[in-house]
C-alpha cells in the first residue's frame, strides 16, 4: 500500500494512495496508525482524495483508529471522501461517528 505520513505539530497527516482501501490492504494502514500511537502522536488525519472503493475491513480500519486516539483524548479525521466511498458512511451511518472535511486544509483548520 502506498501511503505518504508527515507529522507536524504533534499531528499526523496520513495520505492513502490507493484506489481501493480492503482486506487487502488496510492493515497497513492500522499498522501505520498503531506506529504513531505508539509514538506519541494522538490527532491523525486520513486524507482519502484517491480512495475510490472501500469495504467493511478499511471502515474497520478506521473506526479502530477512531477508537484508539479517543482513548488517547485524541481525535481521528477523515478528508476528501469520494462519492463512493461517502455513500459507505452514510449506508452504515459512520458519517455520525467521523469529523469529515472536503479537503486536507479544512480538517487541519479545525484543530
Amino acid at each position: 500500500m502506498k501511503l505518504n505520513t508527515d507529522i507536524s505539530e504533534n499531528r499526523a497527516l496520513i495520505s492513502v494512495m490507493e484506489e481501493r482501501l480492503d482486506a487487502h490492504n488496510s492493515d497497513e494502514l492500522k499498522s501505520e496508525m498503531n506506529s504513531l500511537f505508539e509514538a506519541g502522536i494522538k490527532d491523525i488525519i486520513i486524507n482519502l482524495k484517491d480512495v475510490r472503493f472501500i469495504d467493511s475491513s478499511g471502515l474497520g480500519v478506521l473506526v479502530s483508529g477512531y477508537k484508539n486516539s479517543s482513548a488517547r483524548q485524541g481525535s481521528l479525521k477523515l478528508s476528501g471522501l469520494q462519492t463512493q466511498v461517502k455513500s459507505m458512511f452514510e449506508l452504515t451511518r459512520l458519517y455520525r461517528v467521523f469529523d469529515i472535511y472536503s479537503t486536507t486544509d479544512e480538517a487541519l483548520l479545525s484543530y
